[in-house]
């Protein structure tokens, strides 16, 4: 399981595939060509970013702001982002794949564009401003997936930290983390093929109603067969039960099994009384059992089947109902933290150690820098043996530009987080060496997942689900600091791919609406999913898009080293297909970052 994406939001792990004929790599090496065309954004109302560059990769004109272009990248197919988990960055490529302007590319599942630009610099609230109309990152490649035109469309999702609570099958992966730190154990269950697969109790149709009852199914099966094999053991003993009253010690048995299944307690007599109206989900039926309760109910069966009346007459003196046991009102029923789940206590003589080092992207910062070697090294040890990329695809240059090239300028203002905005690694030492590395943005609103690579060795201990339950406790820490900062966006849903559906069970979290980009629960967003691949979330139908372009002339443009209003530029212009370029880029950022960010036009 691994956070990544393709040009449109899934991860395509392998860069080469898919390719298509007639395009190759972009980077100005012999026999291999590329083509970008005009428009573009990048942040920053004093100009600090531009767009439009010569070619990708490259470093833009010796002036600042640095320059940008915006390029035509095509969509991976649905079998590239299954391959992926948490889709934010393609890890891609994205200039093997850029197109002549208007072209587009076919894929098996139809027709994929996605609008991108290049940037050496912007501000974390244009980047902030960006994600919150669909925009992504690849490392300094920016991009929009067309969502009415693309094979699997990626509605943007966004986690809310101070609501969460974890899930059973989450609760499961941080207590085999602390076993493993604690005792040196290692579960025999199933290892992740990818990071940030779902495990199958998330992965069953996206629906924790169901993930329960399948759950319930299970204990109850188990108590089925323990209260057969009770009586028929206890009618051994006695070897002279009629046929008659044997059948109806099985009839009862069956009877409790059936009541169990429909959430009704079960009782010692044979007389069954029916359920009272209007008690849970169904109004002909009492509340489900968990299964927990289940349990105790297969426990107090067996010990009433041994001694019927002064097991009973113990339960009553002690003022218990006869039907099942209630649970005591202490602090050990109340539900745990994520923070208690993740930071319980170990033994003094633990068998790891575990450290969780957040360190900036940059080369200028000497943990980043002393640490480079074994962050890359772990990174083709990944690419390798979990997406099968050859060595000549997981170089230190692909690896650089994509995961530790970051257009985020790192902010420090005094009431933001003590570690500041900006683009870094959240590093998990193991005993003294990495074995992962997970990429995020910390912007103004939100902690923003960009990829995680992980050592596969250390597969079994889900390393995927482990760090994103990590940045969201993270999240939930930088909030206690600085107030506005309280979401985590996971990158793109994809309902329409099973193996992207499990982002949905960290919740509660959003979609943003593709129309008019408001956030709706996700909750409110699935019924329309199954009958349609793309959606819009807002029910109004009068409702726009409040954030659009509503004054192109105000688009700034950076032309000949000097920024002007669009309106002023147009009068210089002939090409009639320049405006057509221009106007679409301003839809695609907003009149907001249109005015902040600076259209490099050469």
């Amino acid at each position: 399981m691994a956070r990544a994406a393709s040009a449109c939001g899934g991860l395509a792990a392998n860069p080469a595939r898919g390719r298509p004929s007639g395009f190759a790599r972009a980077s100005g090496t012999p026999g291999r060509r590329g083509a970008l065309w005009g428009g573009g954004g990048g942040g920053a109302g004093s100009g600090r970013v531009a767009f439009g560059g010569p070619r990708p990769w490259l470093p833009g004109p010796p002036f600042r702001p640095a320059s940008w272009s915006i390029s035509r990248a095509r969509t991976p197919t649905a079998a590239a982002i299954a391959r992926t988990s948490r889709a934010v960055a393609p890890m891609v490529p994205v200039q093997r794949l850029i197109l002549p302007a208007g072209a587009r590319m076919r894929d098996n599942d139809g027709p994929a564009v996605a609008p991108g630009m290049w940037a050496h610099s912007m501000t974390v609230q244009d980047y902030q401003d960006l994600i919150d109309r669909g925009w992504r990152r690849s490392g300094k490649y920016v991009y929009k997936p067309v969502m009415n035109q693309t094979c699997c469309p990626q509605y943007t999702i966004r986690c809310r930290p101070l609501q969460f609570q974890p899930s059973k099958s989450h609760k499961k992966v941080l207590k085999k983390m602390l076993k493993f730190l604690a005792k040196g154990e290692i579960s025999k269950g199933n290892c992740e093929d990818e990071p940030m697969e779902p495990t199958m109790e998330d992965t069953v149709a996206g629906d924790f109603g169901l993930i329960n009852k399948l759950d319930i199914q299970c204990d109850l099966k188990t108590l089925s067969d323990d209260v057969k094999e009770s009586f028929e053991s206890e009618e051994k003993k006695k070897g002279r039960i009629p046929k008659k009253e044997e059948s109806k010690e099985l009839i009862q048995s069956q009877h409790i099994e059936e009541k169990l299944g429909s959430g009704e307690p079960s009782h010692p007599v044979k007389v069954h009384t029916a359920p009272k109206p209007g008690k849970g989900a169904d109004l002909s039926k009492p509340p489900c059992r968990k299964a927990k309760e289940i349990r105790k109910e297969r426990k107090r069966l067996k010990l009433m089947h041994q001694n019927p009346a002064g097991e009973l007459a113990g339960f009553q003196a002690q003022g218990e109902p006869p039907s099942l046991f209630q649970p005591k009102a202490n602090k050990s029923n109340q539900p745990k933290s994520l923070e208690d789940l993740i930071f319980e206590s170990l033994p003094e003589n633990a068998s790891h150690k575990l450290e969780v080092r957040l360190v900036p992207v940059s080369f200028e910062d000497p943990e980043f820098k002393s640490s480079f070697s074994q962050s890359f090294s772990l990174y083709v040890k990944y690419q390798m043996a979990i997406h099968q990329d050859p060595p000549d695809e997981c170089g230190k240059t692909e690896f650089t530009r994509f995961l530790c090239s970051s257009p985020l300028e790192a902010e420090n203002p005094p009431h933001g987080p003590d570690c500041g905005y900006g683009s870094f690694h959240q590093q998990y030492w193991l005993d003294g060496r990495i074995i992962a590395v997970g990429v995020i943005d910390i912007l103004p609103y939100c902690v923003s997942s960009v990829y995680l690579y992980y050592d596969p060795d250390y597969s079994f201990l889900s390393l995927g689900v482990y760090s994103a339950l990590r940045e969201i406790g993270f999240t939930r820490q930088l909030h206690q600091k600085t107030s506005q900062l309280s979401y985590y966006y996971m990158g793109f849903y994809i309902h329409s791919c099973p193996k992207m559906k499990y982002k949905g069970q960290y919740r509660p979290s959003d979609l943003l609406c593709p129309e008019t980009y408001v956030w709706v629960p996700i909750e409110q967003c699935l019924s329309s999913l199954e009958n349609s691949k793309y959606c819009r979330f807002n029910q109004d139908p009068e409702a726009v898009d409040e954030g659009r372009s509503k004054e192109p002339d105000r688009l700034q443009v950076f032309h000949r080293k000097a920024i002007m209003p669009y309106g002023i530029y147009k009068k210089q212009q002939k090409d009639p297909s320049e405006e057509a370029a221009v106007l679409q880029y301003a839809g695609l950022v907003g009149q907001v970052c249109s005015e902040r960010m600076l259209l490099l036009r050469n």
